[in-house]
Formats: C-alpha cells, structure tokens, sequence
C-alpha cells in the first residue's frame, strides 16, 4: 500500500475514517476482501507472505475495534529474502491483545524492511517506523502519509490532504451516512496527477519511476527495471475503513472496511 489518508476524531459518530491505495507488482498474487478462515482478520491477503496490508480485527462476525495498515518505505534500500513480511505486523497486531502504543514499543524493528506502520483501536492510534520515527500517538486531525516520513509533505500527499478537505471532509460534516461521502473518497482517490520535476522527492530511484509513483493514484506502468513494455505495477486496491459508533447498541463500535480491486492484475 502506498497512500493513507486518516481522518481521526474528527466526527462523534465516525471517529476513524480511513482511505487508502494499495499500490503493488501486478503478477504478485492476491485474494481480494474476505474473512480469514485461519484468523479473526477481515482484510485482503497477499498469497505470497500470506500477510495483509490493511484489516480490522473480526470473527464470525464479532469485533473488538482494532485496525491496521502499512505501507513500505521507499528510500532506495532493497528488502532482503531473510526479513521478514512486513504484512506480518498487521495480522500480529490485530490478533493481538496489547494496547497500539504497547504493541508497537516491542516490534523488533530491524527484523523488517523499511515500513509505516499505523495500527489503533477505538482509543488510539500509533504511527511507528523503522526509519528514525518512534512511536507517536496520532492527534486528532487528518493525517496522510506515504513512502517517506509520516511528516514529510510529498506532492501525493498533500494533493491528498488538499482534496480531501474541501471535498470530503465537508460532506461528512453534513452527513456521515456512508452512501453520502463514498463516491468523493474514491473519486479524490483515484487522482492521478503526477507531481511537477521540481515537486518530486528524491528517494533512489529512476526520475521517470520517481514520476510514474507520483500520484495518488498510480496508473498501470511497465518499470523500465524488469525491461518490459508490459504494465507490471500500479494502484491494485482502493479502500474505506471506518469505525461508527453505535448508538443503542450492545457494541460501542463497529468496524466496516470496504475495497474495490481494479482488475489490473495481469
């Protein structure tokens, strides 16, 4: 996943809304949305790692609140065959019963590639890397972050934040119903505006790879890397995650997390 967008505290009845792209290698193999059989993870799975890289705590039905999300940190430093998956840290934490902040003191940090990493329940939430950044609870506000810092202010990730201020946000002040607001979240998501030159962070890769990953919305490209014409990656998944409070309800909050995949898959 490559964009996270998180509005926190925001709204009394939606105290979490989460929006985000999965960017990743179209031949990688993935299973959409589902309910783990093998775990009390709602979530999609990467086949591969057999980890996840966005889900919410869930089994048949009952939740306890807990969601999390992680993206890859893109500093031109190659992950290497004995660390281990970073989608691993998602599952690990939803089935977990330590507290976010707790959770995230006792990862063994060079154990992993390069990662942001966002995990929370109703309480709180905790951002955490691997690269310098401790772990800091998030205050109330909008939050978006990518591949670098969670405070450094890439074009993505400001178009992100700017887009969804005066689009989004504003509808979910009128109306948290989420028939509402959804299309304006996956409109604002699928932008594909790449940043000007001069705009564009300096990570350690090709400038025209530095481009095509601009946006926020990744369109299929062939990396000139695997020297093939053919699309080999882009955004793969677009999601909405949201914790609302029920009101008259046994349940102090419900989860929902909704995907749409884009068919890019090779």
């Amino acid at each position: 996943m490559c964009i996270v967008a998180i509005a926190w505290q925001l709204f009394d009845e939606l105290p979490l809304v989460l929006l985000s792209n999965r960017d990743e290698f179209l031949q990688r193999p993935t299973e959409p949305l589902h309910q783990w059989l093998d775990k009390p993870i709602y979530a999609g799975r990467d086949c591969q790692s057999g980890g996840t890289w966005l889900g919410i705590h869930q089994e048949l039905h009952q939740q306890n609140g807990r969601w999390a999300a992680v993206l890859n940190f893109r500093d031109g430093v190659q992950a290497t065959s004995n660390e281990r998956s970073r989608g691993e840290l998602v599952t690990d934490f939803l089935t977990s019963a330590l507290s976010p902040m707790s959770f995230a003191r006792q990862i063994s940090l060079p154990d992993y590639a390069g990662f942001n990493l966002v995990i929370g329940d109703a309480e709180q939430a905790v951002i955490v890397n691997n690269r310098g950044y401790a772990p800091t609870p998030l205050y109330a506000g909008l939050h978006v972050l990518s591949n670098g810092q969670p405070d450094e202010g890439w074009f993505k990730t400001e178009r992100l934040r700017g887009r969804l201020r005066q689009e989004v946000l504003p509808l979910l002040s009128e109306d948290s119903s989420f028939n509402y607001w959804q299309d304006a979240a996956f409109d604002v998501l699928s932008d594909n505006t790449k940043a000007p030159t001069a705009e564009l962070p300096k990570t350690g890769v090709a400038f025209e790879v530095e481009q095509a990953l601009s946006s926020v919305y990744i369109e299929p490209m062939a990396l000139a890397v695997l020297k093939t014409t053919m699309p080999t990656y882009g955004t793969r998944t677009q999601s909405i995650l949201t914790l609302r409070n029920e009101k008259g309800s046994c349940a102090e909050v419900r989860a929902e997390l909704i995907s749409r995949e884009l068919g890019n898959d090779g």
